[in-house]
């Protein structure tokens, strides 16, 4: 493994707690002069771009009515965190066609996180049930 390879998974971040459709608030560091702040960036994730180091998100809102697109780097140290405040239903990998979309028509269905929790304790217990089946056999054989 390269030098460089090793520094740029040292900084990389490992949880990722949202999705596209996701409304978020994205807490990025602004420097002024000598003064640094954290300013608050809240809308809809429309696009997610994958990519070890170089992945980013792209965040959509609507602002005085003027919507606003903002591209920001998944590791970048910039970036101080991320909040999830509302997980959006959505079929799609990129949201562009809100750009179109005016007022009521540019929501987008909350997901029912209870449901998906459901489906990931099930899918937990199939997959212990299976991983004790195989441990059966290979014991048995």
């Amino acid at each position: 493994m390269s030098i460089l390879k090793k520094i740029e998974d040292e900084q990389l971040r490992t949880q990722i707690a949202y999705r596209v459709g996701d409304q978020v608030k994205v807490h990025v560091r602004i420097k002024e002069g000598e003064k640094e702040r954290i300013q608050v960036y809240e809308g809809v994730i429309i696009a997610l771009k994958r990519g070890a180091n170089r992945a980013c998100f792209t965040v959509r809102k609507v602002s005085y009515g003027v919507g606003v697109e903002r591209v920001f780097p998944l590791h970048s140290p910039s970036v101080e965190k991320v909040e999830v405040v509302s997980h959006g239903k959505v079929r799609r990998a990129r949201l562009f066609y809100l750009r179109e979309r005016r007022g009521k028509a540019a929501r987008i269905k909350e997901r029912d996180m209870r449901q998906v929790a459901a489906n990931q304790a099930a899918a937990a217990a199939r997959a212990a049930a299976a991983a004790e089946a195989q441990q059966g056999q290979s014991d048995a054989g």
